[in-house]
């Protein structure tokens, strides 16, 4: 019985330490939760995004950070491509120079980042990793990007896909005025062999058309 009198005590005396914690500032760190594309394609230079979306239980403020950072294929070694507080802050130095541009929107909850004139020495891991405070721990996804070239077949399905798209509205039109033709044809001959008479009118158009 004391000693379960000890225990509770123990944990009486708890509750005022963890008054003075929260009066003085040092608050449970809270989480955020950050989401982006497992594998991304894109094609040599043609602009590709990197997609970043979070969730904060807190309010953007000016706090706010977001930093992705680039890892070459079979390697251990990361570079720093991207930086945002406030305002953006992409790289000025390295294989990224000048190509990395801002795609999101922090009121949003996206972090997202593009990549302009893509080429296949591009190809590696980008990771997203966004700070919030009070909530700065959470997990850092990671995004395969594969660059490649565009194939004969993928611009091959282009060109067809448009010629479908053209072609089909033109048959249309055609078969609808070859049936129109047809059924006036038709409805010539059929007067013709009924004994239908021309009217003077017709009689004088005719003469019009077939002078010299």
């Amino acid at each position: 019985m004391q000693q379960s009198g000890a225990g509770g005590g123990r944990g009486c005396a708890l509750f005022p330490l963890l008054g003075v914690l929260f009066f003085q500032g040092v608050h449970p760190a809270l989480s955020l939760e950050i989401t982006a594309d497992a594998h991304v394609r894109g094609y040599v230079g043609e602009k590709v995004k990197l997609k970043c979306s979070f969730k904060s239980s807190s309010a953007v403020t000016d706090k706010l950070t977001i930093d992705w950072t680039y890892r070459p294929p079979r390697s251990s070694r990361t570079e720093s491509i991207f930086h945002y507080q406030s305002f953006e802050y992409p790289t000025t130095a390295g294989t990224f120079r000048d190509r990395i541009s801002w795609a999101g929107n922090v009121y949003k909850g996206d972090a997202s980042i593009s990549i302009n004139s893509p080429t296949i020495q591009d190809n590696g891991t980008f990771s997203c990793a966004v700070k919030n405070p009070p909530d700065v721990h959470h997990n850092i996804p990671m995004t395969e990007l594969t660059v490649t070239e565009r194939g004969f077949g993928t611009m091959l399905s282009s060109v067809g896909l448009l010629s479908v798209l053209v072609f089909i509205p033109s048959a249309v039109v055609v078969v609808l005025l070859l049936v129109r033709m047809g059924r006036k044809a038709a409805g010539l001959r059929k007067r013709s062999k009924s004994g239908y008479k021309k009217s003077s009118i017709e009689v004088s158009d005719e003469y019009v058309f077939l002078k010299p």
